[in-house]
């Protein structure tokens, strides 16, 4: 995935996600973009391109603060640029696409504190759909990305989620968020359906013995969420889905949707588990 896409998808996670106001992801943007033109500039000069993220480093970041300061940017604005770059690393870093930041030695002015593209509804079938019902584990991998997609969950609140936390009569769950907040969240018909063949065929395998968790790992405890990245770019890699997928493309899709289908930005970011909208 390119450098540029990976900002593209960034801007969409600061305003859907963090719900910041629109001159805010502007600056963010314009940050952004002139970052990408300093590395443009830097390739056509004779330096090696940098097209993805993983191409960054200490001296290329270097460079592009050296040359803000020479163009006689101020500090406070040079801060700014820094504290962009430094969250769209944070945002590729938490969302495993990024293994090392590039950022953490460069120095700044010390002030203050500073998306993926949406998969398609027929590719995010496709992906649900690829693994394989015939297995315990099949069926468990369905279920989790089913309801991830379903509920436009976290991956922190997926593998933690409670058999107590589903309530299947009422077709909801309720996942623990952020500062230890629970959210009620609709589940639709066929994420339902994949849950219950999922549990129904854990109670027959494990009984009762299975524990409390609703998605338990192979040692029966929750997974981490690097385990469920590699679950979710396993069946992506399968279904031959086009996007580099990862865990939030599907939270991110689940958005993407709801929008586009009518629902206001307000009633989506409740649903994501926003405190502040």
């Amino acid at each position: 995935m390119s450098l540029e896409h990976d900002v593209d998808a960034y801007l969409t996670f600061l305003r859907v996600e963090r719900a910041l106001a629109a001159h805010t992801i502007v600056a963010y943007g314009h940050d952004l973009g002139r970052l990408l033109a300093f590395l443009a500039a830097r390739a056509e000069s004779g330096h090696p391109p940098v097209e993805h993220a993983r191409d960054l480093d200490l001296a290329i970041v270097s460079a592009w603060l050296t040359d803000l300061s020479q163009s006689g940017l101020s500090a406070r604005s040079m801060a700014r640029r820094l504290s962009a770059l430094r969250g769209l690393v944070r945002f590729l870093i938490d969302e495993g696409r990024l293994d090392h930041d590039p950022t953490e030695l460069a120095p700044s002015p010390r002030l203050g504190r500073a998306l993926p593209s949406a998969l398609t509804e027929h590719d995010v079938l496709r992906l649900i759909e690829t693994p394989d019902p015939g297995t315990l584990r099949g069926l468990r991998d369905r279920a989790m990305l089913s309801l991830t997609y379903a509920a436009g969950l976290r991956v922190s609140e997926l593998i933690h989620l409670q058999l107590g936390d589903l309530d299947r009569s009422r077709g909801v769950v309720s996942p623990l968020g952020k500062g230890g907040k629970r959210r009620l969240v609709p589940v639709g018909d066929i994420a339902l359906d994949h849950l219950d063949a999922y549990l129904e065929a854990r109670l027959a395998a494990e009984g009762k013995k299975g524990g409390t968790l609703l998605f338990p790992g192979p040692s029966g405890k929750p997974l981490t969420r690097q385990a469920f990245w590699k679950i979710v770019r396993r069946h992506g890699r399968a279904a031959g889905v086009p996007e580099d997928v990862h865990p939030h493309s599907l939270r991110h899709s689940f958005a993407t949707h709801l929008l586009a289908g009518g629902a206001d930005l307000r009633s989506v970011q409740t649903l994501l588990g926003h405190v502040s909208i």
